[in-house]
């Protein structure tokens, strides 16, 4: 489960030696799961001859996500930086955004510097879908501004769960970049085959030549006109345009129909019966979890994310939490004419309505409080329904099942 991960700070030119020797040992043995250099890099690879951008683009194939960092107290996207993101092209489905210390800077000024972002991001990566950001402060010292703890420690949850979700999605992450790829080879063959048609078979080559590589953009319009193929699956026109310099067209080969079937073939029913297949079988295993590091810390215990909040409010008591509000609540159960100790789901309905929820959450609240599926509600069930109609309204989401220390003392079975 490999993570790029590319953050927005200059080092000073005594980091850069050590710096490169442990980029020339990431390019030599690419083994390891985190992934971390700066822009700085940019112009020191480029002295060393490396093409920056490719070798961006190798790493980026290959990782199931990349993470781009910023600093919220001094939020910049340099040239440097924007060229990297825009090496980034096609891969945009793994980026994820990190809005680093956000602790060191007030409120009012995060949503700025988060609205600023958002707005710079929006003029270099192209994408119909609005970049995940995550805002947080990623370190393990005190927050210097606590005002957005409760945001913080929320984001650095979904954050978590994106990542530890990546180990379930590598072989359907594998599929897509396959049907990239033979989407990109049948663009190729259009290209290669139409370069060719238009090719002299004698005279006039390298005049036609330089006329054809100039006028590559209109090829790709025609190309995507009759083919009704997305511009998106087009390879970049800069590029192939330097790589067509070096090539003889004449030598191209010319369109072959069937290999084409194939790979239509392939994607409309190989690779839609894999789809099934994949998600058959990740249904059917556990869940693999990452484990070490920060994650230790937020799966169980007091601290982790959510613990002892909402409906996880008096786990670690013994007295039943919902006992606290009973008595107020029992008051408005008999002012509902309950019959034998129990009152009517219609006589229920009209209380709990009155929290102006959606009935979808409170058809989830009965079923969480009618422990014994009467279709009726004692006092101690009443009471637990007020209790979660209480939980919701606070903000806080609903169990998908109904926590033990949440039901009523008669309610609970005692120890064989």
């Amino acid at each position: 489960m490999p993570l790029l991960i590319l953050k927005t700070v200059h080092f000073p030119s005594p980091c850069l030696k050590p710096l490169l020797f442990s980029f020339h040992a990431l390019m030599a043995f690419f083994c390891v799961d985190f992934l971390h250099w700066c822009s700085s890099l940019f112009f020191l690879l480029l002295l060393s001859g490396y093409d920056f951008a490719a070798v961006l683009e190798w790493f980026a194939e290959r990782v199931d996500r990349i993470i781009l960092l910023f600093d919220a107290h001094k939020l910049d996207i340099s040239d440097e930086f924007s060229e990297v993101i825009k090496a980034l092209k096609n891969h945009e489905d793994k980026i994820r955004v990190v809005l680093n210390k956000a602790d060191q800077i007030e409120t009012q000024q995060l949503m700025r510097v988060y609205g600023a972002l958002m707005w710079s991001l929006g003029k270099i990566v192209n994408t119909p879908e609005v970049i995940r950001v995550y805002i947080g402060s990623f370190w393990s010292h005190p927050l210097l501004i606590p005002d957005s703890r409760k945001l913080f420690e929320a984001e650095e949850q979904d954050l978590f769960k994106d990542i530890q979700s990546l180990p379930r999605n590598a072989a359907l992450r594998k599929l897509n970049d396959l049907i990239k790829r033979a989407r990109l080879a049948k663009v190729h063959a259009y290209i290669i085959s139409s370069l060719k048609k238009e090719m002299p078979s004698v005279f006039g080559k390298e005049n036609k030549k330089k006329e054809l590589i100039n006028s590559l953009g209109d090829i790709y319009k025609r190309i995507e006109r009759e083919h009704q193929i997305s511009p998106g699956d087009f390879p970049n026109l800069k590029k192939m345009q330097d790589q067509l310099q070096a090539q003889d067209l004449n030598k191209f080969q010319p369109l072959k129909p069937k290999l084409l079937e194939a790979v239509d073939d392939m994607l409309a029913h190989d690779i839609a019966g894999l789809m099934v297949l994949v998600r058959q079988e990740e249904t059917q295993r556990p869940n693999p979890v990452v484990k070490g590091g920060a994650f230790d810390g937020t799966l169980n215990g007091p601290f982790g994310h959510g613990y002892g909040e909402g409906a996880g409010e008096g786990i670690d008591e013994a007295e039943w939490v919902v006992a606290r509000d009973k008595p107020a609540y029992d008051e408005i159960f008999y002012t509902l004419s309950p019959v034998n100790g129990k009152v009517t789901g219609a006589n229920a309905k009209r209380e709990m309505v009155k929290s102006k929820l959606p009935n979808t959450v409170l058809g989830k609240v009965w079923k969480l409080a009618d422990i014994d599926k009467d279709g009726m509600l004692d006092d101690e069930e009443f009471a637990l329904a007020n209790h979660l109609i209480k939980v919701k309204l606070e903000g806080h989401e609903l169990p998908s099942e109904l926590p033990a220390h949440l039901v009523p003392p008669s309610k609970r079975k005692l120890p064989e």
